[in-house]
């Protein structure tokens, strides 16, 4: 599609055609608000930063956003498991543990992957790729973002190497445990500019730990304004300007 052609195809269309062969559980309505956040925010300084990426799904539409509002870099965060990584739980449900850096990371350990889901989407995707992140980068690279997109295994922590780092937009959608999703938000919250927004998957849907983390880090702490549900799983909010 030419950049033309672009301009007269509606958005939700581009958005469906660009993710249509790729794995994930993102569904269109949210990929086309998170889509229109990197338009609308287009005017402030900082890149766009996403934690929890899996196969790219999401992170190829934050990429194409991006390319048609300035071309803002979008680095994406995840532990990116392997295929030895996992492991069956005596309840036949799966968990993984990374190490990077000597240091051992887990995923699915409060809530697992139960024994179908996993066998009918996870395990295929190791049946030609040896981990996540392989699979990550051969799609950001065929949907044409490699100009764009970087990715780093680990979690929101690597941000901590990067203190002159500024993010515009940042969507959380790492591990849901509610410590895990606090620290994800303070380690954000140190790199996101004023009148930048803050993005969360799975929000008020069956994760307690995302809902009370939003409330009480977000909601209730003053710091944010447009605190809004916006899809069925994504919650936004704008971080204010100082007064």
């Amino acid at each position: 599609m030419t950049s033309g052609e672009a301009m007269f195809t509606p958005a939700v269309q581009q958005i469906e055609e660009l993710v249509a062969d790729i794995p994930g559980w993102t569904p269109i309505d949210q990929l086309y608000t998170l889509f229109t956040l990197v338009l609308a925010s287009s005017h402030l300084d900082g890149e766009i930063l996403e934690v929890g990426s899996w196969c790219g799904r999401s992170s190829v539409v934050l990429a194409l956003a991006s390319r048609l509002s300035g071309n803002s870099p979008v680095t994406c965060i995840d532990l990116f498991p392997g295929r030895d990584d996992w492991r069956q739980n005596s309840d036949g449900s799966y968990s993984f543990e990374v190490t990077i850096g000597g240091k051992r990371y887990g995923g699915y350990q409060d809530q697992t992957v139960w024994q179908e889901p996993f066998e009918r989407d996870i395990a295929p995707l190791y049946e030609s790729h040896d981990s996540i992140q392989e699979l990550f980068m051969e799609n950001v690279t065929r949907k044409g973002f490699s100009d764009l997109v970087r990715s780093l295994r680990g979690t929101s922590e690597q941000l901590a190497g990067s203190p002159g780092y500024r993010c515009r937009l940042a969507f959380l959608d790492g591990d849901h445990g509610y410590e895990a999703v606090c620290r994800d938000i303070e380690n954000v919250e140190r790199h996101l500019v004023p009148g930048g927004w803050i993005t969360f998957d799975d929000a008020f849907t069956c994760y307690d730990g995302v809902d009370q983390a939003i409330r009480e880090r977000i909601i209730d702490s003053g710091r944010y304004e447009s605190c809004q549900q916006m899809t069925r799983k994504l919650f936004v909010a704008r971080l204010r300007r100082p007064e």
